[in-house]
Protein backbone atom coordinates (compact mmCIF):
# COMPACT_ATOMS: atom_id res chain seq x y z
CA UNK A 1 0.00 0.00 0.00
CA UNK A 2 2.65 2.51 0.89
CA UNK A 3 4.02 1.76 -2.87
CA UNK A 4 1.48 2.89 -4.27
CA UNK A 5 1.45 6.24 -2.41
CA UNK A 6 5.10 7.07 -3.65
CA UNK A 7 5.29 6.64 -6.99
CA UNK A 8 3.17 9.82 -7.47
CA UNK A 9 5.23 11.51 -4.75
CA UNK A 10 8.10 9.87 -7.01
CA UNK A 11 7.17 11.36 -10.21
CA UNK A 12 6.29 14.39 -8.65
CA UNK A 13 9.63 15.18 -7.47
CA UNK A 14 10.89 14.04 -11.31
CA UNK A 15 9.08 16.69 -12.62
CA UNK A 16 10.46 19.14 -10.54
CA UNK A 17 13.97 18.22 -10.64
CA UNK A 18 13.15 18.82 -14.72
CA UNK A 19 11.36 22.37 -14.14
CA UNK A 20 14.24 23.58 -11.84
CA UNK A 21 16.86 22.76 -14.68
CA UNK A 22 15.08 24.21 -17.23
CA UNK A 23 14.61 27.17 -15.07
CA UNK A 24 18.19 27.91 -15.03
CA UNK A 25 18.74 27.69 -19.00
CA UNK A 26 19.13 30.73 -21.12
CA UNK A 27 16.76 30.84 -23.48
CA UNK A 28 19.06 32.78 -25.94
CA UNK A 29 21.15 30.71 -25.96
CA UNK A 30 19.38 27.33 -27.97
CA UNK A 31 21.70 25.26 -29.54
CA UNK A 32 22.08 25.74 -33.18
CA UNK A 33 22.64 22.49 -35.37
CA UNK A 34 24.39 24.88 -38.25
CA UNK A 35 27.06 26.85 -35.91
CA UNK A 36 29.97 25.78 -38.31
CA UNK A 37 28.24 25.43 -41.01
CA UNK A 38 27.80 26.84 -44.15
CA UNK A 39 24.87 29.09 -44.37
CA UNK A 40 21.70 27.84 -46.29
CA UNK A 41 21.56 28.64 -49.87
CA UNK A 42 18.20 31.15 -51.31
CA UNK A 43 17.85 33.57 -53.86
CA UNK A 44 14.77 35.69 -53.14
CA UNK A 45 13.91 39.06 -54.01
CA UNK A 46 15.48 42.08 -52.62
CA UNK A 47 12.86 43.66 -50.32
CA UNK A 48 13.19 47.38 -51.58
CA UNK A 49 14.08 46.69 -55.21
CA UNK A 50 11.73 43.78 -56.58
CA UNK A 51 13.57 43.11 -59.83
CA UNK A 52 16.14 42.11 -58.08
CA UNK A 53 17.08 38.88 -56.29
CA UNK A 54 19.79 38.11 -53.52
CA UNK A 55 21.69 34.92 -52.52
CA UNK A 56 23.96 34.24 -49.91
CA UNK A 57 26.73 33.42 -52.53
CA UNK A 58 26.57 37.30 -53.38
CA UNK A 59 27.83 37.96 -50.66
CA UNK A 60 30.74 35.63 -50.35
CA UNK A 61 34.21 36.91 -49.58
CA UNK A 62 32.89 38.93 -46.82
CA UNK A 63 32.23 38.51 -43.20
CA UNK A 64 28.31 39.93 -42.34
CA UNK A 65 25.52 39.97 -40.23
CA UNK A 66 22.42 38.46 -41.25
CA UNK A 67 18.99 40.00 -39.16
CA UNK A 68 16.02 38.30 -39.45
CA UNK A 69 13.54 41.17 -39.20
CA UNK A 70 9.68 42.03 -39.63
CA UNK A 71 7.62 45.45 -39.16
CA UNK A 72 5.37 43.30 -36.99
CA UNK A 73 8.05 42.33 -34.68
CA UNK A 74 7.61 44.54 -31.44
CA UNK A 75 11.61 43.20 -30.30
CA UNK A 76 12.43 44.21 -33.58
CA UNK A 77 11.67 47.82 -33.13
CA UNK A 78 13.41 47.55 -30.07
CA UNK A 79 16.62 46.51 -31.40
CA UNK A 80 16.57 48.98 -34.55
CA UNK A 81 18.39 51.68 -32.92
CA UNK A 82 21.04 49.42 -32.21
CA UNK A 83 21.15 48.25 -35.80
CA UNK A 84 21.02 52.03 -37.06
CA UNK A 85 24.14 53.07 -35.29
CA UNK A 86 26.48 49.76 -35.90
CA UNK A 87 25.22 50.27 -39.71
CA UNK A 88 26.35 54.07 -39.30
CA UNK A 89 29.62 52.94 -38.05
CA UNK A 90 30.66 51.03 -40.71
CA UNK A 91 32.43 48.48 -38.68
CA UNK A 92 30.59 44.95 -40.19
CA UNK A 93 27.97 45.05 -43.33
CA UNK A 94 24.38 44.35 -42.07
CA UNK A 95 22.19 42.35 -44.76
CA UNK A 96 18.48 41.61 -43.83
CA UNK A 97 15.98 38.66 -44.05
CA UNK A 98 12.62 40.24 -43.81
CA UNK A 99 10.35 37.51 -42.55
CA UNK A 100 6.56 37.22 -43.85
CA UNK A 101 5.99 40.91 -43.85
CA UNK A 102 3.96 42.96 -46.44
CA UNK A 103 6.08 44.75 -48.86
CA UNK A 104 3.77 46.43 -51.14
CA UNK A 105 2.61 50.11 -50.09
CA UNK A 106 -0.70 50.07 -48.97
CA UNK A 107 -2.64 50.98 -45.46
CA UNK A 108 -1.59 48.39 -42.39
CA UNK A 109 -5.73 48.43 -41.81
CA UNK A 110 -5.91 46.55 -44.63
CA UNK A 111 -3.42 43.90 -43.88
CA UNK A 112 -4.51 42.87 -40.37
CA UNK A 113 -1.91 42.10 -38.27
CA UNK A 114 0.63 42.70 -40.49
CA UNK A 115 2.74 45.95 -41.13
CA UNK A 116 4.55 47.51 -44.30
CA UNK A 117 8.09 46.60 -44.23
CA UNK A 118 8.93 49.15 -46.61
CA UNK A 119 7.28 51.92 -44.57
CA UNK A 120 8.76 50.39 -41.88
CA UNK A 121 12.33 50.80 -42.92
CA UNK A 122 11.73 54.79 -44.68
CA UNK A 123 10.38 55.54 -40.74
CA UNK A 124 12.89 54.57 -38.55
CA UNK A 125 15.71 54.58 -41.00
CA UNK A 126 17.18 51.62 -43.09
CA UNK A 127 20.15 49.42 -41.66
CA UNK A 128 20.49 46.93 -44.19
CA UNK A 129 22.78 47.21 -47.24
CA UNK A 130 19.88 44.55 -48.72
CA UNK A 131 16.96 43.03 -47.41
CA UNK A 132 15.56 39.78 -48.49
CA UNK A 133 11.92 39.32 -48.39
CA UNK A 134 11.32 35.71 -47.13
CA UNK A 135 7.43 35.71 -47.81
CA UNK A 136 6.61 32.51 -46.62
CA UNK A 137 9.18 31.77 -43.70
CA UNK A 138 10.82 29.10 -45.66
CA UNK A 139 14.03 30.26 -45.82
CA UNK A 140 13.93 31.11 -41.86
CA UNK A 141 13.21 27.79 -41.10
CA UNK A 142 16.15 26.69 -42.79
CA UNK A 143 18.39 28.60 -40.72
CA UNK A 144 16.83 27.56 -37.79
CA UNK A 145 15.01 30.48 -36.81
CA UNK A 146 12.16 30.58 -33.60
CA UNK A 147 11.14 33.68 -34.17
CA UNK A 148 11.92 37.18 -35.26
CA UNK A 149 14.67 38.89 -34.50
CA UNK A 150 17.47 36.46 -34.84
CA UNK A 151 21.14 37.56 -36.28
CA UNK A 152 23.92 35.42 -37.65
CA UNK A 153 27.38 36.13 -37.78
CA UNK A 154 28.63 34.44 -40.96
CA UNK A 155 32.03 34.75 -42.36
CA UNK A 156 33.86 34.57 -45.69
CA UNK A 157 33.57 31.55 -46.73
CA UNK A 158 29.01 31.42 -45.95
CA UNK A 159 29.93 29.87 -42.90
CA UNK A 160 27.39 30.63 -40.24
CA UNK A 161 29.92 31.24 -36.84
CA UNK A 162 27.56 32.47 -34.48
CA UNK A 163 23.91 32.97 -33.79
CA UNK A 164 22.13 35.59 -31.52
CA UNK A 165 18.47 34.92 -30.80
CA UNK A 166 16.46 38.05 -29.34
CA UNK A 167 17.04 41.74 -29.88
CA UNK A 168 20.70 43.09 -30.38
CA UNK A 169 22.14 44.77 -27.26
CA UNK A 170 25.12 46.55 -26.96
CA UNK A 171 26.71 44.00 -24.22
CA UNK A 172 26.46 41.12 -27.33
CA UNK A 173 28.02 43.24 -29.65
CA UNK A 174 31.20 44.16 -28.14
CA UNK A 175 31.27 41.31 -25.73
CA UNK A 176 30.86 38.70 -28.58
CA UNK A 177 29.53 39.49 -32.08
CA UNK A 178 32.43 42.27 -32.90
CA UNK A 179 35.47 40.79 -31.66
CA UNK A 180 34.62 36.98 -33.21
CA UNK A 181 33.70 39.49 -36.36
CA UNK A 182 37.56 41.06 -36.04
CA UNK A 183 38.70 37.57 -35.77
CA UNK A 184 37.00 36.14 -39.05
CA UNK A 185 38.24 39.25 -40.94
CA UNK A 186 42.15 38.79 -40.04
Amino acid sequence: MKVKHLLPLGIFIVLVVFLAIGLTLDPRKLPSTLIDKPAPDFTLTQLMDENKTISPGDLRGKVYLLNVWASWCVACRQEHPLLMELSKSGVIPIYGLNLKDVPQDGDPLDQPKRYNAKRFLSTLGNPYIISAYDEDGRVSIDYGVYGAPETFLIDKNGIIRHKHIGPLTGEALINEILPLAKKLEG
